[in-house]
């Protein structure tokens, strides 16, 4: 795949910033559209208020009734990160206003699929729930509403994910993206549309005086942000200036050791210090040791992680939760380079790879495959659905987009193209999931493929790293990595800031397997700076005829023996300059 790098270009507007601001720091936030320092104000007064969320007021009298009746209230999770902070982050705050009658409960992927199925809703009933609240799903449960309602069960949807044609029938349905919602930000993960209800709860008690009539203390909203950045960040979705306020504060309480002690006892056995953790420690480190129970095995053991009060439980689970991880990275390994061979082959054979990819194969794990495709997609730039067989002739699919491309919606004119060929779909812009007949995979793989192609040009399917600019000799400096380190908080369209320069090469090697080391001279100073590349192709690097090359990195901060220094980690590294 060719990889092109190219710098933003941010549109001529004037600034307020202050001038204490870097310029460099400045640079960047124009790059990200952002021209006003009241947009890098991240205080909690600048969230976009519930009362703009439609059927917010429905879902408060729900939850009071509950309460008032101590009615049980069971919550129905989803198996990812962002559910299992959802779940938690529910079960927390309903205990803390008073609830006494709370459970949950969440689908096991492998038997039961996504969502509030009929079949999940059966299970349910058994425990004889009064309200099923479900968080991070239902918004396509229509099914599963239906089936509640005839048990005599109320169902209060909250969730963020896009709409079908057709609303289930529920009590309440809190979600920015369902029709006729008025709230600003769409960009909601699910743990913060619970985190909105829980507030819009809490002002409604406080209102009434339930917690002066029940001789409760009051509880401060801000102590569930630390579940709230952790699931915001591990679904990976746009962090527009509501979701940084969130993320941030989150952060804010991390890093003071404010947070809940499962997420302590997660960045402990990564050997994370939580007093320096960034958004993508968060994204890197924490979700994917708690998504791991959901990949493997039951998503129960990361969500009691984050339910426990007690720091030993708490590091036996993230314990048990880490050693999850190293086996779902092994299968995620070998599943890769099974893939890779495959992909490979066909480019041997000049057989040209499709625009939109569809791969699978009969023994690989449904509970990586969204990694697995994620991992391919990052790999030849273009969709990829990765599918794994679940049993009953059917196939379960996990799709990955680019820019440009929205997956969802892609399979949705499929769906529409030729009805037979999808089972059920759902999903975002950039990740989605769906089922099929194991005998429709080859015609469904080529109709994903014809409508990729109908909506991405050639141009579209080639690698671009998008770059804020070179930094000259004086600005690689330490002063500056600390600075862009906590300047974000960086994510999805957000980005994390980086440059490219062209360096002269004094030293390099490997070191640890497969990771290019270098020491690196800037081209119009003296200073000399380590770089790191992480998994390159052994067999075009270390090149010793190199001296020059052309690097895309990110300036971080490298500490090593209680000393730091500034650091290049390299996204790209192209030669230029060959003896």
């Amino acid at each position: 795949m060719t990889v092109t790098i190219k710098r933003r270009i941010s549109q001529e507007e004037s600034t307020d910033f202050p001038t204490t601001l870097h310029p460099v720091l400045q640079k960047v936030y124009r790059n990200r559209g952002v021209y006003s320092h009241n947009e890098l104000q991240y205080g909690l007064e600048q969230l976009l208020p519930f009362s703009m969320l439609l059927d917010i007021e429905k879902a408060v009298t729900l939850l009071q009734t509950a309460l008032q009746q101590q009615q049980h209230i069971m919550v129905i999770g989803d198996f990812d990160a962002d559910g299992a902070t959802s779940t938690a982050l529910a079960i927390r705050a309903l205990q803390a206003m008073g609830a006494t009658k709370v459970s949950y409960l969440v689908p096991n992927r492998f038997e039961f699929g996504y969502g509030l199925t009929p079949e999940i809703v059966a299970v349910a009933a058994r425990q004889q729930p009064d309200l099923i609240m479900t968080v991070d799903n239902g918004i396509s449960s229509t099914a599963g509403v239906a089936m509640a309602q005839q048990q005599g069960i109320e169902v209060l949807i909250t969730d963020h994910h896009l709409p079908g044609n057709d609303l289930p029938a529920a009590a309440a349905i809190v979600n920015p993206n369902q029709p006729g919602d008025t709230f600003a930000s769409k960009c909601l993960a699910g743990v913060s549309v619970c985190f909105y209800v829980m507030l819009a709860l809490r002002s409604k008690l406080r209102q009434t005086g339930w917690f002066g009539e029940e001789n409760i203390a009051e509880p401060n909203m801000a102590e569930f942000l630390d579940l709230v950045a952790l699931g915001t960040v591990a679904d990976v979705v746009p962090l527009d200036k509501n979701n940084r306020v969130l993320v941030h504060q989150g952060l804010r309480r991390i890093r003071a050791g404010r947070c809940i002690v499962g997420i302590k006892a997660l960045l402990a056995v990564a050997k994370r210090d939580h007093s320096k953790i960034t958004a993508a420690d968060l994204g890197f480190v924490v979700a994917p040791r708690l998504n791991a129970a959901g990949r493997l095995k039951d998503m129960r053991l990361g969500i009691e992680c984050l339910l426990i009060n007690d720091i030993a439980r708490a590091r036996a689970d993230a314990e048990q939760l880490n050693v999850l991880n190293q086996q779902r990275r092994q299968i995620e390994n070998d599943m890769q380079q099974q893939a890779l061979q495959a992909l490979q082959k066909l480019q041997f054979n000049r057989q040209k790879l499709p625009s939109g990819l569809c791969i699978y194969d009969p023994q690989w794990h449904q509970g990586v495959i969204g990694i697995l495709a994620a991992r391919i997609k990052e790999r030849y730039h273009r969709p990829v659905i990765a599918f794994a067989n679940v049993g009953n002739g059917e196939l379960k699919g996990s799709a990955r987009s680019i820019k440009d491309l929205h997956i969802r919606d892609v399979l949705d004119l499929v769906a529409k193209r030729q009805p037979q060929l999808i089972k059920t779909f759902g999903g975002h812009a950039m990740a989605a999931g769906l089922s099929i007949a194991t005998e429709n995979y080859r015609q469904f793989s080529a109709a994903f493929n014809v409508e990729v192609q109908r909506q991405l040009t050639t141009e579209a399917l080639q690698g671009e790293i998008l770059t804020d600019g070179g930094l000259v000799d004086g600005e690689l400096s330490l002063a500056l990595a600390e600075a862009l380190q906590y300047a974000g908080p960086w994510g999805q369209s957000f980005p994390e800031p980086i440059f490219d320069n062209e360096f002269m090469i004094i030293e390099q090697r490997i070191v640890g397997e497969k990771h290019l080391r270098l020491r690196l001279q800037h081209s119009d100073g003296a200073k000399v700076l380590t770089a790191i590349k992480f998994n390159v192709d052994l067999h075009e690097w270390p090149n010793y005829h190199c001296q020059r090359v052309h690097v895309a990195y990110r300036l971080v901060v490298n500490e090593y023996n209680d000393t730091k220094s500034a650091q290049l980690l390299i996204e790209h590294l192209l030669a230029v300059g060959m003896s």
